[in-house]
């Protein structure tokens, strides 16, 4: 059994997973497989300027589903698979950790048996060039104090949620799959990602539509918890990378080198938009700042050493935290339309009314 040129990705349709399906149209334009349960979170909206396009294809998809999985790997024949389908808001995991535990853990596990039996029945040189990219975060390693040495592709696992704890699962399936069965996986681990088609449910496009309305910006604790800034461009240009030329069994770290205090990044976008939509009535955005009771286990800084990806790959971020933000606030700025339909809630009855059919199983 040949394969194709074909690539699947899922959760295609999320924020991250959207953003490199546009991407690799624009920049590679082989056929791409786009597999999404389209929840909450996944949203075709954010692919109308492919939805026409003879090589993109959606398919309404749940990862749990082991015969459907099967059915579009016998039928397309792909010759990588990309990982992004998951849960993935720590806050919601603290609520209801079920869910996150399904996709995360029995998802990806389905995803690889059903690869792993796809895979060893290609041919000898469809196999060796088989890829399996399984697409983490740097939430796994836990917490860092103030001096402690970035996270590396050695640090110890340490989770502290339900979702980071539910990814390193996962990672570990990915590690153990490749190490027991020769599956040819690659794992990366990002810092905060950020930038257009993010669900307003994280910090940045929270605060930008929050100081948009004059309505309170909740900063835990007293906002000194750090965080490095990924702008998701540069994520799917690295993902891009390690694909191409990364080494089978290997993770690689992908961060933004943007190392910034929560309070300094919601700051930062309150001078933004004082700077690009003034509102004389409620002067300075920055008094709409509210300290609110920090999150059970909140962890108080990650950073990332990319220097292995940077030696064995030729990878480094392009974008500079600071323009990055601005192109963000102004994408915000620029599509408030969207934000309404994902907001009202819009975007979910359209799913039903127009993809029904079309998705279904």
């Amino acid at each position: 059994m040949n394969f194709t040129d074909t690539v699947l990705v899922t959760g295609g349709a999320g924020f991250i997973g959207s953003n490199f399906v546009l991407s690799w149209m624009e920049t590679l334009g082989t056929p791409l497989l786009n597999v999404d349960l389209l929840t909450y979170a996944g949203n075709p909206a954010n692919l109308e300027s492919v939805e026409a396009d003879p090589r993109h294809l959606l398919v309404r998809c749940d990862i749990c589903d082991t015969d459907h999985i099967t059915s579009l790997l016998a039928e397309h024949r792909p010759q990588a698979i990309v990982h992004f389908a998951a849960e993935s808001h720590v806050d919601r995991s603290i609520i209801a950790p079920d869910a996150f535990l399904r996709t995360n853990i029995q998802g990806t596990f389905t995803l690889l048996e059903q690869t792993k039996a796809y895979w060893q029945e290609l041919s000898e040189p469809d196999r060796s060039s088989f890829r399996f990219l399984h697409v983490s975060t740097d939430e796994v390693y836990g917490s860092l104090g103030p001096d402690d040495p970035a996270f590396s592709e050695t640090t110890a696992y340490a989770p502290n949620s339900p979702y980071s704890a539910s990814k390193a699962a996962s990672d570990h399936l990915v590690r153990a799959y490749h190490h027991t069965f020769g599956l040819p996986t690659l794992t990366t681990n990002c810092s905060n990602n950020y930038g257009p088609f993010q669900f307003p449910e994280k910090l940045i496009p929270l605060m930008i539509l929050h100081a948009l309305e004059g309505k309170s910006l909740p900063v835990y604790g007293d906002g000194s918890n750090v965080r490095d800034w990924l702008f998701v461009e540069d994520h799917c240009s690295a993902i891009r990378a390690v694909l191409e030329r990364g080494r089978p069994g290997e993770t690689y770290n992908i961060g933004g080198s943007s190392e910034r205090k929560n309070l300094d990044v919601v700051t930062t976008i309150c001078d933004l938009l004082d700077e690009m939509k003034p509102d004389p009535a409620q002067g300075s955005r920055r008094r709409l700042i509210t300290f609110v009771k920090d999150r059970p286990g909140h962890d108080q800084r990650y950073a990332i050493d990319t220097s292995k990806i940077a030696r064995e790959l030729g990878w480094t971020p392009a974008e500079r935290f600071e323009s990055g933000l601005r192109r963000t606030v102004r994408w915000y700025l620029d599509h408030l339309e969207w934000v309404e339909k994902i907001r009202s809630g819009e975007y979910l009855k359209w799913i039903e009314e127009n993809y029904a059919e079309r998705l279904a199983p």
